[in-house]
């Protein structure tokens, strides 16, 4: 897939919700919360426009049970896609709109991922220099076969401020 980098837009905290809404309506009472992260949920950061939901449910293999449906309305089902304990659905095809992480409860990606989307939120320098560090990948790279496992390093550099951040907090 090609790599699409856009500036912040206030749009993406209404395309969560009203996915996040959709979402009520199949799977219910499973949802214990939605979270927005990744790039699109911090102000100012630049971003490949697709919304990273976070679903945290009771059960994470109550989640399979939906996949046939998911299916049906459009959704590609991932499966755990190289995180144990996940659940990944992406909505869009080609032009990706949303990836949705399911997680069960007390899953430790929870924490990670909502520290890092914290500390970002909480230091717009980092957003600066995330957001440049991107701009100069996407000079390299077209596709994001080669532009994601480019920013791995520097994002879990990144990451690790944001734990240590988080543990003097």
């Amino acid at each position: 897939m090609k790599v699409r980098l856009s500036e912040y837009s206030e749009a993406w905290a209404r395309l969560f919700l009203e996915e996040a809404n959709f979402l009520k309506t199949i799977y219910g009472y499973e949802i214990v919360r939605f979270e927005h992260f990744g790039s699109t949920s911090v102000p100012g950061m630049k971003a490949k426009p697709v919304i990273d939901m976070m679903c945290i449910v009771t059960n994470i293999t109550t989640i399979d049970g939906f996949n046939d449906q998911m299916r049906s309305l459009g959704y590609d089902v991932a499966g755990e896609w190289g995180i144990p304990g996940r659940r990944l659905l992406r909505k869009g095809g080609e032009n990706r709109t949303h990836h949705i992480h399911f997680y069960e409860m007390n899953n430790p990606q929870i924490e990670r991922h909502l520290i890092f989307r914290d500390y970002l939120k909480a230091h717009p320098e980092e957003v600066l220099r995330y957001s440049r560090f991107k701009e100069e990948l996407t000079r390299q790279f077209e596709h994001t076969s080669q532009y994601s496992p480019a920013k791995k390093t520097f994002v879990t550099e990144m990451e690790q401020l944001a734990l240590a951040w988080f543990a003097k907090e």
